[in-house]
């Protein structure tokens, strides 16, 4: 059963992805759902109510400094939201390792929309690069949701039994 919630939480984190590159929007229902299945495996486990709260603090530490960014103009709102689900799962003991996952992830994004950028108006076949154009800005929902697959997963390679 804890396989299917991570499976699920996953896929939700896809569609987030897929939506951020697309259309540059981060629907407020998957990332509830990316939350809400922290809660369900949370409660499949058994995680203690110290271990939880620390990863709700985990949450909204991340949820306030991704805001102080929204305030800069830096990241968009959602991403705000999603950076607090994403570390909802990461916990304290993961924030590091997915904190270094999500920004090489955004920088290799941000380098992407560099390059993509004039390819795509030069090139007439290259055009669905245009979802990576810079007027558009950086979809960091996409670096936030490969961080989050390994803050869903990274737990499995500390487990002691491999089911």
């Amino acid at each position: 059963m804890l396989y299917t919630v991570k499976l699920a939480t996953c896929l939700a984190l896809g569609s987030l992805a897929v939506s951020d590159l697309l259309f540059r929007r981060l629907p407020n229902s998957a990332v509830l759902v990316v939350a809400g299945l922290y809660c369900v495996a949370a409660a499949l486990v058994g995680v203690g109510v110290s271990t939880f709260f620390g990863h709700l603090g985990m949450a909204a530490s991340a949820f306030v400094s991704s805001a102080l960014l929204f305030r800069f103009g830096w990241i968009a709102g959602g991403d705000v939201k999603l950076a607090a689900a994403v570390f909802l799962w990461a916990g304290p003991s993961l924030a590091a390792p997915v904190f270094v996952i999500v920004s090489v992830c955004g920088l290799v994004l941000g380098l992407a929309i560099i390059a993509a950028d004039p390819l795509y108006r030069r090139i007439r076949a290259l055009h669905w690069l245009s979802c990576l154009s810079r007027a558009r800005g950086v979809p960091y929902g996409v670096a936030l949701a490969l961080g989050g697959g390994a803050a869903v997963w990274a737990p499995l390679a500390h487990s002691s039994h491999i089911v």
